[in-house]
Formats: C-alpha cells, sequence, structure tokens
C-alpha cells in the first residue's frame, strides 16, 4: 500500500515488509559503483574472513540506501527530511534480510511522520535500527 498524503497515514501503521537482494553479487555491484571494491570485503567471503570478518558484509551505506527505497515506495510524493541508523552487527551479503518500518508519531502541523526502522535477518536478530522523519503533501 502506498500513501500520498499525510491523511492517508494512521499511528501505528506497517509498511509493507521488504526483502531485498544481499546476494553477494549485488552488494559486490553495488561497492563496485560506490567504489569500495578491490579489497574483498563486499566482494568474496574468503577474503573478508580473511580480514577478521564473519564473511562478505552489505555496505553500510547499501542497507540505508534500502531502508530508504522502503520509505520511497511507500510514500511516492514524501520526503525524507532526516534518516538516522545505528549499525548494531553486520548484515551479511548472501544471507536474507527483512526491512521493516512502522509510523510511530505524525506532526499534522509539520505534514511530517516518524518511522521506526529496522533491516532483521531470519533469525530475527536486528542489524540495523534507526528513525526517519518524512514530510507528506497535506491532505
Amino acid at each position: 500500500m502506498t500513501v500520498q498524503v499525510l491523511s492517508d497515514v494512521e499511528f501505528g501503521m506497517d509498511l509493507p515488509d521488504v526483502e531485498p537482494d544481499t546476494s553477494l553479487e549485488a552488494t559486490r555491484r553495488f561497492a563496485e559503483a560506490v567504489g569500495y571494491s578491490g579489497g574483498g570485503r563486499f566482494e568474496d567471503h574468503g577474503k573478508a574472513r580473511a580480514q577478521g570478518l564473519p564473511g562478505a558484509l552489505v555496505p553500510g551505506i547499501m542497507g540505508m540506501g534500502l531502508l530508504t527505497k522502503v520509505i520511497h515506495e511507500w510514500a511516492p510524493k514524501g520526503t525524507i527530511k532526516q534518516i538516522d541508523t545505528v549499525f548494531r552487527a553486520p548484515m551479511l551479503a548472501d544471507h536474507a534480510h527483512i526491512v521493516s518500518a512502522v509510523v510511530t508519531d505524525i506532526d499534522e502541523d509539520k505534514n511530517e511522520v516518524i518511522l521506526d526502522l529496522s533491516i532483521k535477518n531470519k533469525q530475527n536478530e536486528t542489524r540495523v535500527f534507526g528513525t526517519a522523519t518524512v514530510t507528506l503533501p497535506g491532505s
């Protein structure tokens, strides 16, 4: 379900969960596109383990991009005014993740919605969490 204006939003509304592509190929392509490639940490599980990591990682800015994508798909006319995230644990490439968000506040005077955000793995362990402030057109 998408929302177009502030009156479409309800307190406690869940945004649709999304299972993004966090495959090794996707993280490799992303790392290459943003200039992070070459060291192995995002492209190769063996090289990442040799660096002391549990495996190849999903880049942090890729995780932020996944969160913003979920917001924009939910509210295509919205503007993300602020997004703040905390990276609790590594997101591993080739592992399934669920991106979710819920409306935790609505400020009708400012046409703003506050969202709680999270990215969890299939074991329901939170890897990334945060909040976003989204401005929507008035009713």
